[in-house]
């Protein structure tokens, strides 16, 4: 149990990291010639570098606390999405059919697909078979649609 990581909860250093990360990516948004967005790109890592040895825990959380509030009064009213991300354009386009759908597929096009229904009909098997070998038979009265 002591290799389980806790959801939801940051290290002081994953902090700074999304922090430096969210203001790549804003100065990404505000400049869209690379040599420029490089420039700001550096100078944003040296601000971050020459706090990079603070020992001083107060100091530190201040300062990451600074920075997040600058972040939110600087950032961009458009900012720039990669397309399959969420909030992107693309988000969730293409839908993947579930399994199932293969089940109710006619027999000639299955017949297109000889090793792969084999395959998957003798893998269907095991999956009952195991399913059954953990939870038991299901109870026939509760086999209705």
């Amino acid at each position: 149990m002591a290799n389980v990581p806790f959801l939801g909860i940051k290290t002081h250093a994953q902090k700074v990291c999304s922090l430096y990360k969210r203001a790549l990516r804003n100065i990404e948004a505000f400049y869209d010639r690379r040599h420029v967005y490089r420039y700001h790109a550096v100078l944003l890592r040296a601000r971050f570098d020459n706090n990079a040895k603070e020992t001083d825990m107060r100091k530190a959380i201040t300062l990451l606390k600074e920075g997040e509030e600058e972040l939110f009064l600087q950032q961009h009213p458009i900012p720039k999405k990669f397309a399959t991300s969420v909030g992107g354009v693309a988000h969730a386009r293409v839908v993947t059919a579930p399994d199932w759908v293969l089940d109710y597929w006619h027999p000639l096009e299955k017949a297109q697909y000889p090793e792969y229904f084999k395959r998957r009909e003798q893998r269907k098997k095991e999956f009952i078979a195991n399913w059954e070998k953990e939870y038991g038979k299901p109870d026939p009265k509760d086999l209705h649609h």
